[in-house]
């Protein structure tokens, strides 16, 4: 391959049909490397426009800084993360931006090996941070441009290893930046992974794959498994609606509706208020929401110790989880 007709012609393209205009592509000074962090983290497992448009200007209002960030308390960041879902990534950025508080003086580390050793950091975040923050000469492989160099090379079932060393092999140490920027947006926008758009491709002519893009890479089913969630609507006299604080890994901290057992009997003279689909992570829930006495509490949610009574107000100022969010919507609470 002639690495520098492709370096010429990817960027060529790229100059032209780009996503310039992201907020996260036009840091500068010692703050961008923690304007990339926050993005990253916000862009896993969630759509560009979704994060554009919702979430990462407001909080990078509210957290300007590494520091802010650490001094704020979970629940805090936890309500700021509310509707971007998957708070552990939430939880460590907070874990984060204390450690780098307490050992970096505020500021992200400059180093892969550093960057590797804060929560939630892998080497493609790692690589961001050293690339589009820092202005690091240095490779790294996300979704898009793992798709994008499966194409190439022709590559169905590749390592991660294998796809770190081409994208190390194929990189522009003169222009890094823009190098990485627009192998993801090619992956994104042309190399797409259903119906590639081979022929408005800059590097097709470099590609080995083209002829059969909808082998590269092998497409991976995902299987959710079915679930069923019986969630209570319970309000009281004053108005109040039960919730309780999850404490368990996926929601904790954020506040639920309570469940009901699938196996508890009294659901029977419960009123069924709706249902709705709910995914997260591997698994796909069928959502069924219940109207119930106060007086029925005791018998139904016996597991459930810690339940309390909110105000809708009181609520909105609280950390839900999207699953609450959701079922009250559906009921009109919310």
């Amino acid at each position: 391959m002639e690495l520098a007709l492709f370096h010429q012609n990817l960027l060529q393209w790229y100059a032209l049909y780009g996503r310039h205009s992201l907020p996260w592509r036009n840091l500068y000074g010692e703050n961008a490397p923690y304007g990339v962090y926050v993005s990253e983290v916000m862009l896993q497992q969630t759509q560009v426009k979704t994060v554009l448009q919702r979430f990462y200007t407001p909080f990078m209002q509210k957290y300007p800084t590494l520091s802010s960030l650490a001094k704020a308390s979970e629940q805090e960041i936890l309500k700021s993360w509310e509707g971007l879902g998957y708070y552990t990534r939430a939880r460590n950025l907070h874990h984060s931006a204390m450690f780098c508080v307490q050992h970096y003086a505020g500021k992200l580390p400059c180093t892969k090996q550093q960057l590797l050793g804060l929560s939630g950091i892998g080497d493609y975040t790692a690589g961001a941070i050293l690339c589009f923050g820092y202005r690091q000469a240095v490779s790294l492989v996300d979704s898009n441009i793992a798709r994008v160099l499966c194409r190439i090379y022709a590559l169905s079932s590749p390592t991660q290893k294998t796809l770190q060393n081409l994208a190390k092999k194929l990189l522009n140490p003169l222009n890094a930046f823009n190098h990485n920027q627009a192998l993801m947006d090619l992956g994104a926008l042309v190399c797409s992974a259903k119906n590639p758009s081979c022929l408005l491709c800059p590097v097709n002519a470099f590609c080995a794959g083209k002829t059969q893009a909808y082998l590269y890479p092998k497409p991976k089913k995902k299987a959710f498994a079915k679930q069923i969630l019986n969630l209570a609507l319970c309000i009281d006299k004053s108005g109040k609606i039960a919730v309780l604080q999850s404490q368990e890994n996926l929601y904790r901290g954020l506040y639920n509706l309570p469940s009901i057992s699938v196996e508890c009997e009294k659901i029977e003279s419960c009123t069924f208020l709706g249902q709705f689909k709910h995914h997260y992570t591997k698994y796909q829930l069928d959502v069924r929401i219940y109207g119930i006495r106060d007086d029925m509490l005791q018998a139904c949610f016996a597991a459930h110790e810690n339940i309390e009574f909110l105000s809708t107000d009181t609520l909105k100022s609280k950390p839900l989880s999207m699953l609450c969010v959701k079922a009250l919507q559906k009921t009109g609470m919310m």
